[in-house]
């Protein structure tokens, strides 16, 4: 028998060095141990810890978290998420009264609510997100209610049909990457589906906000990001966000490229070109940062657009 323990290692890639502008501090805040310890007490997840967002620290001293619910454990297992696969636990029959009740004691004007994938339910886990809809109108009226879905792969039409009903302020779903992309980054997802998703949004009531996000850095060309707007103002997408892909783990997709500030303008100033009502477009921009102060300035963007229809 060979003695294993003998033969050299696989020497580990290094992984690119962050730059400058892509570097944060730790969080130290006291308001961002209390928002943590919230959490805890309520049995909530959020993205903010399990996707390792890089604004952890300055969101959470603002006292704003993105709740993930349905768990933290998704039936998905895509290239560049840092959230746990395998087979997820039953739902949680008091995630939205505990939703909700965050929502109260940190005093958010507008939440943010997002999930696994949960490919193992019968309605994809859109019956979750109605009853934190709901709760949160009830406990919070004055709350506005942004909704991250997954694509509800086979079960997109009731689910979209459903949560719409609820009437969220903003419907959110990302579309990730660019086309060629999907197979490698993406694999249990479809492109087109997912812009489906959204133009059903729209379909189902044109009042609600949609919006969609890329990654920068997998490897993309930049005429393949031109298109992917093109895409999402076919679709009547109204809120573009673009941010930096930053690889979790060493088992994540490498990075390809860290894309310099000076680009992310560039490419904001082109989808603004190109109509959506509002675009965030920088290194650490992710689908929630800011969201409070984004969905103000795109309902006034709005707002002006209906106005300046009128006196047309």
């Amino acid at each position: 028998m060979n003695d294993l323990s003998s033969v050299p290692s696989e020497p580990t890639p290094e992984r690119r060095r962050k730059p400058d502008w892509i570097r944060v501090k730790a969080p130290t805040s006291k308001a961002y141990g209390e928002t943590r310890e919230l959490m805890r007490s309520l049995n909530l997840n959020t993205v903010c810890e399990e996707a390792a967002c890089p604004n952890i620290g300055e969101c959470w001293t603002k006292k704003h978290a993105t709740v993930m619910i349905l768990g933290d454990v998704c039936t998905r297992a895509c290239a560049f998420c840092n959230v746990k696969t395998g087979m997820p636990r039953k739902v949680d029959a008091h995630e939205p009264a505990h939703v909700a009740e965050a929502a109260a004691k940190l005093g958010l004007e507008h939440i943010v609510i997002t999930s696994v994938d949960r490919d193992d339910l019968p309605d994809g886990g859109a019956g979750q997100f109605v009853k934190v809809i709901d709760a949160l109108r009830a406990a919070t009226p004055a709350t506005t209610i942004e909704i991250l879905t997954p694509d509800f792969r086979g079960k997109m039409q009731a689910a979209v049909e459903a949560i719409v009903t609820a009437r969220p302020d903003v419907y959110n779903h990302n579309l990730e990457t660019v086309p060629r992309l999907y197979p490698t980054i993406r694999p249990g997802a479809r492109y087109y589906a997912s812009l489906r998703l959204l133009e059903q949004v729209k379909r189902h009531d044109p009042s609600i906000f949609t919006k969609s996000g890329v990654m920068l850095g997998l490897g993309e060309e930049r005429l393949e990001v031109h298109q992917v707007m093109d895409d999402m103002r076919c679709a009547d997408i109204d809120f573009l966000t673009m941010g930096q892909y930053l690889q979790p783990t060493q088992r994540h997709a490498k990075v390809m490229e860290f894309v310099t500030p000076q680009a992310f303008s560039a490419y904001g100033a082109i989808a603004r070109s190109k109509g959506f009502l509002q675009v965030a477009a920088s290194p650490l921009t992710r689908s929630s940062y800011h969201a409070g102060d984004d969905f103000r300035q795109m309902r006034e963007a709005r707002e002006a657009q209906l106005a300046k229809a009128r006196t047309a």
